[in-house]
Parts: structure tokens; C-alpha cells; sequence
């Protein structure tokens, strides 16, 4: 197994890049300030420091573009985020995994030199259900005999429909206006007769989607699973897409993108308005203006409906960012002295039909110590925990853990927890989703420019939308539109 990186710095963590000052990062200034300097020019505006923005501008400057990225939060990284642990450790509190077919985030990695090792598989999983703990292998938990074969079916039927759907135009799938016109919801409820069937589809939403089954048009859901390689793919760890993690965390991979752009990046600058003529566009930010030929946008969708425009946006792309919520997930990690789990012939996984954790995994560092339990909080359940004190959110997460790994559970030296939904540069994760009607009427204006404004984040890619591979692979895709435009 590959040995940790050394740990993040608080610095390295915060800015995004090792000694930023003196590679020219900019520094904080206080929010509203204006800038002393004159407006600056460069060809390419990039909004947002995620894997998307960071890529995109890798991109252009590897093509011989000036560019600016500007970024709202004081570090680098979007919705990847790394956590110490101390002594060199990290845990990740934002998007973390990778697996077989995430071909361009891998790429990224190998040539920054950020290495991937396995998750953690090893031992039985733990299915609680209907108050008993059952303990079993494979990918879907024991149900009764009746409910597995519903499981199954409807599960059939999924695969089939997933098949249909073209990544590039969901729209224009066979039957796309009925199967856009109905919640994922419906659907299972149409397909299924019992309890325990419907429990486990429902599941499996909130592990892919960080959203219910109700929130999602059927026709976004299939979508989003085509272009993951299918429901199995995305809900499989050993050889799926929760395969492999980052050593050091997956926020290294922006924090080494960053240090290679240096001055290039400006911290705290959240982006007001985005002003388009014929010569050029104009960035105004809390850290001044830009004007440049071109901008790319590679921020979540409900985040760039918030900046202002001049001229408006077309009415469809603006009322597309009004119908595309974030999910809701709130991360717990439980980190242990050792992985207590492992001796007792556990992988540390888990499902739970009893709230507020969901599922689990083993989120201990590649040496495996500390132990580390990871446990998601997704969909309705991380709306309302959200809105408890800290101390029965705590309460209520350890009981989970208690539930399903016993009382050695209940005494965590340290308990991490990152609400997504509560960051104000993020407002939710994984991934934006949509409801019905919103492809059949808005999805031709995901991905089209306006003018001079191009678009990019993981919700815009035709592969893996919602990962980090799907981050990378809008980047690129938008710099190469820059590239192509005169």
C-alpha cells in the first residue's frame, strides 16, 4: 500500500497552494473593499477554484491564455474538501472517491503526482432492518424473499430505461416528455408492491443522489445513471465508483492545480455581476474588476443564477438555474484509536433503516489509523438533523453508529461533521438535480454559451455528471469551446 502524503497544512488547506505569497497568490482583503488597482486584463475569466474552474484554466494557460480564476471561499477545492486528522493524516469532508471509467480526474492526478489507494472492503456489511442487524456480503442487503424479488424487478426495469436515455440530450429520449413528466417516486411506487423493496430503492437514491425519490424527475435519475455507468456502477465500492480514494485527500489534486496557476488564482473574490458587450465581458468581485474576451462560469447552477448579468440572461437559461436545487448531505466521521470494525471481520459498511445515518463506510487513512467511520446523512434526513443544535445532531449520528458497530461506537475521540447544505459558496450537495419538466423545457440551455459566457461544473458533464471526474471533464469541454471562439 502506497504511504500517506505528508499532511496538510492549515495554510496549504485554507489558500490552496504551499507558499502562495511568495508565488504571488492573492491575499485576503476585506469583503466589499475596493480595489486600488486599476481594472485588469487578461483573455479569460475563469469563476470558481474547483476541479472544474482549476482545469479549465490549466487548459488555456497550457494554450497560451492570460487568465484569472476567481474564487468566493478563502481556499481551493469546491466541493472537495480535506480535514486533519493530525500527525499527518487527513480524512476527506467533501466529494472523496473514484473508480474504474473516471478517466480524466485520474489522468489529472498521475501527472500532479497525487496517488489513489483502495477503499476499504474487507469483511461483511451490516444490514439493519425492521430492527435486527444482519450481517452479509455482496452488493444488496438481505431482504425477505418476497421483497428481494420486487427488489429485483424494479431494478431490472431501471437498467432497461437507463439504456434509452443519451447523455448529451436527455430530452430526446424515446418517451422522454412521460418519463420527464413523473418522479423517480412514482415510478418505484407504480413498480413495486412491498415495503422492503421500496426501502432499499429509496436508499440507494439517497446514497447516488443526496436527494428522495420524490425530488427527482425519472428522466433526470436515468440520465444521471447512464451517465455513470449505470445504477450497479455508482452504488458498487470494490471495481464501482467508490472504488479508490486520494492519498492525502481529494482536495489535493485543486491544491497542486493551484500552485502550478499561482497568481493566477485570487482567493475571497466572490463574483457580483458579469457584465457582456461586443468587445469583451466585464467581472466585478469583491477584490475588483476584470475585463476580459471571454468568461467561463464553473460553479453550480443555483450559484451563477445568483450573479447578476447585464445584458439578462435569456429568460431559459435563468429559469434553469431556478429549477435546479442542490442535494442535501451532511458527513459525520467517527475517528477511533484503531478500525475496531476490521477485528470483528466487518468492511465497515453499512445500511440502516433507522435515521439519521444512512450508510456507512470505512473512511480510515491508507496505514489504517486512526479509524475512521464514515457515516452520510442524505436526502430528508439531512434536512431536518440540519435544523437540531450540535449537540442532538452529535447524539443522534453516534446512536446510529451504537445501532449498527455496538458500544465501542459510542465513544469516538473525535466526531467531524460538514453540512454542505450551510455553505454559503456551495448550499448543498453532491450535485444539482432536477425535477420534472425541467429537461423536457430547460435542458437545451445547460451547456449552450450565452454570448460570451461559457459553462462548466460537474452538473454540465455528459460523463459521471455530479462526480469529480464530471468536473474535470466540463473543464476541459469549456475551454475548449473558449479555444474554438474568436
Amino acid at each position: 500500500m502506497s504511504t500517506p502524503e505528508r499532511g496538510i497544512s492549515r495554510r496549504e488547506a485554507l489558500i490552496g497552494a504551499a507558499g502562495a505569497t511568495a508565488a504571488g497568490l492573492a491575499t485576503a482583503t476585506p469583503a466589499g473593499a475596493r480595489s486600488p488597482r486599476p481594472p485588469h486584463r487578461v483573455d479569460v475569466v475563469v469563476v470558481g477554484a474547483g476541479l472544474a474552474g482549476l482545469t479549465a484554466a490549466t487548459d488555456l494557460v497550457r494554450a497560451g491564455h492570460s487568465v484569472a480564476v476567481l474564487e468566493a471561499r478563502d481556499r481551493v477545492g469546491g466541493r472537495t474538501l480535506n480535514h486533519s486528522l493530525g500527525g499527518g493524516h487527513v480524512v476527506e469532508v467533501g466529494g472523496q472517491w473514484v473508480g474504474p471509467g473516471q478517466t480524466r480526474i485520474l489522468a489529472r492526478a498521475r501527472a500532479l503526482g497525487v496517488r489513489t489507494f483502495k477503499t476499504y472492503v474487507d469483511g461483511d456489511l451490516l444490514f439493519r432492518y425492521r430492527g435486527s442487524v444482519t450481517r452479509f456480503t455482496g452488493l444488496i442487503p438481505p431482504l425477505p424473499a418476497a421483497d428481494g424479488a420486487d427488489f429485483n424487478a424494479l431494478l431490472a426495469k431501471v437498467v432497461t430505461l437507463t439504456q434509452t436515455v443519451p447523455t448529451d440530450r436527455p430530452w430526446t429520449a424515446p418517451d422522454a416528455a412521460s418519463l420527464d413528466g413523473q418522479t423517480l417516486e412514482t415510478f418505484m411506487l407504480a413498480n413495486t408492491r412491498t415495503d422492503g423493496a421500496r426501502f432499499v430503492f429509496a436508499l440507494a437514491v439517497r446514497a447516488v443522489f443526496a436527494a428522495e425519490p420524490r425530488d427527482l424527475s425519472l428522466l433526470h435519475a436515468l440520465f444521471y445513471l447512464r451517465a455513470g455507468q449505470g445504477i450497479i456502477n455508482l452504488t458498487s465500492t470494490a471495481g464501482g465508483a467508490q472504488d479508490s480514494r486520494f492519498v492525502g485527500g481529494s482536495q489535493l489534486v485543486s491544491i497542486r492545480m493551484a500552485q502550478r496557476l499561482g497568481h493566477r488564482v485570487v482567493l475571497e473574490a466572490p463574483v457580483r455581476r458579469i457584465g457582456q458587450s461586443h468587445g469583451g465581458v466585464t467581472v466585478t468581485t469583491d477584490r475588483g474588476v476584470w475585463h476580459a474576451r471571454r468568461v467561463i462560469v464553473a460553479i453550480a447552477p443555483t450559484l451563477a443564477g445568483r450573479i447578476d448579468y447585464s445584458p439578462i440572461l435569456p429568460a431559459a437559461r435563468d429559469q434553469l438555474t431556478q429549477r435546479t436545487p442542490q442535494g442535501s448531505v451532511i458527513k459525520f466521521e467517527a475517528v477511533y484509536p484503531t478500525p475496531f470494525w476490521r477485528a470483528q471481520g466487518l468492511s465497515g459498511s453499512a445500511y440502516n433503516d433507522v435515521g439519521p445515518v444512512g450508510f456507512t463506510f470505512d473512511n480510515s487513512p491508507p496505514e489504517g489509523r486512526p479509524g475512521v467511520l464514515l457515516g452520510f446523512v442524505a436526502g430528508s434526513d439531512a434536512r431536518r438533523l440540519g435544523q437540531l443544535g450540535l449537540g442532538a445532531r452529535r447524539a443522534a449520528v453516534i446512536g446510529s453508529f451504537v445501532s449498527l458497530f455496538g458500544r465501542r461506537a459510542g465513544f469516538p475521540r473525535q466526531l467531524i461533521e460538514h453540512n454542505w447544505s450551510a455553505e454559503e459558496y456551495t448550499r448543498g450537495c453532491y450535485a444539482a438535480y432536477l425535477p420534472p419538466g425541467v429537461w423536457s423545457d430547460y435542458g437545451g440551455a445547460l451547456r449552450a454559451p450565452v454570448g460570451r459566457i461559457h459553462w462548466a461544473g460537474t452538473e454540465t458533464a455528459e460523463v459521471f455528471t455530479g462526480y469529480m471526474d464530471g468536473a474535470v471533464r466540463s473543464g476541459e469541454r469549456a475551454a475548449a469551446e473558449v479555444r474554438r471562439s474568436r
